[in-house]
This record gives C-alpha cells, sequence and structure tokens, in this order.
C-alpha cells in the first residue's frame, strides 16, 4: 500500500460500505456514493468482512479492482451480505445488529520461503490446481494460529488437505492489509 488510509477516509468507506448493505439487502441493487478524494480512488483490492454477535455473517473481496476503491467496497459490501454461499443472504431482520470490518490490500507478493511469512502482518493466498483459499491476517491473531496452522487452514479453506502447501505446485502469496472497522471506534490497526 503506497500511503495508510486516513480515519477520515476509514469513516467515510464504512459509511459507504453500510449503506451499501442496506440498500442491496432492502432493494437488491449496490449504493454507491462517488467520491473526489484521490485516496478513495486508488485501485486497490479489499474485502469486507460482515459480523452479527461477534461471529462472520459474510466476507467477500477482490485482490484487485476494476473500479475506485469506494466502489469495490460498496460492491464488496453487497457481495458479502448476499452472496457469500456459507450464509443465507441478509435479510430486513439482520440489518438490526450487525458490524462491518475492512481490509484494504497490499498487492500479492509470490513467496519461496514459508519464513517469509509474519503471523499478525501477513495474509496468505494459496492457489494449487484449480483450487484457491484466502485468509485474511487478522485471522490468524483471532485464532492464535502459529504459522504453519495458518497454511494448514489456508489449504483446508482452498478445499484440499491440511498439508498441500508442502507441495512442489503449491503457489502461496503473502499481502498486508490496513484493516479497520465500525466496531473499533474508528481506530484503525495497521497490519
Amino acid at each position: 500500500m503506497d500511503k495508510p488510509l486516513t480515519t477520515h477516509h476509514q469513516a467515510v468507506l464504512l459509511t459507504i460500505a453500510r449503506k451499501a448493505i442496506e440498500t442491496c439487502v432492502l432493494t437488491g441493487n449496490v449504493y454507491i456514493e462517488p467520491r473526489e478524494e484521490k485516496a478513495l480512488n486508488t485501485r486497490q483490492g479489499c474485502f469486507v468482512s460482515i459480523k452479527q454477535n461477534e461471529r462472520l455473517r459474510g466476507c467477500i473481496g477482490n485482490f484487485q479492482s476494476e473500479w475506485p476503491l469506494y466502489r469495490e467496497v460498496a460492491e464488496m459490501a453487497c457481495a458479502a451480505a448476499t452472496k457469500d454461499p456459507r450464509f443465507y443472504p441478509m435479510t430486513e431482520e439482520d440489518l438490526q445488529n450487525f458490524q462491518i470490518e475492512i481490509s484494504v490490500l497490499s498487492p500479492l507478493q509470490k513467496i519461496t520461503a514459508y519464513d517469509d511469512i509474519m503471523v499478525g502482518e501477513h495474509g496468505i493466498y494459496l492457489e494449487k490446481g484449480y483450487h484457491r483459499g484466502v485468509l485474511l491476517p487478522q485471522v490468524a491473531v483471532e485464532y492464535g494460529w502459529d504459522r504453519t496452522t495458518f497454511l494448514s487452514q489456508t489449504c483446508t479453506k482452498a478445499g484440499l488437505p491440511a498439508d498441500a502447501w508442502k507441495s512442489e505446485d503449491a503457489d502461496i502469496y503473502i499481502f498486508n492489509a490496513q484493516i479497520f472497522g465500525d466496531t473499533q471506534a474508528g481506530a484503525a490497526q495497521q497490519s
């Protein structure tokens, strides 16, 4: 990432995500509020996570974006609310209580040494054949995983055996994220 988003830009993106989720659930359309700020018009990947009662309720994202960041956040927020196959689409009733976390991503960096993975700092994207799995940096911290467990869990998420990361034809990438959410009272965590 070039420069971290300011607290103001984070608040704007959280507002956009919340409005996008509410509008998407109620109307089926994505709410997109055009923004002029340069920082919100960069092309960066992001993930939007929705939580209810401190449990994941939806999470969708992209590593690369065809859209400016403000629109990517809106699109991913709507998708997290209605298209995450692990959960039923959010309903009007679900809008009463939910929190949002946004992870703005750095570009992927392919690694060849597992020691390059810094738990708490890096997320992992793994490819092997047609299988792909990703876990954001904060997931390993939330579960107290070490590097090996983090790699194994990424394989499991990709639908692979837990030790598939050791295979020569497994490609492993790391990335950083600026993570912020409306449950953090505007405080940004940088990893």
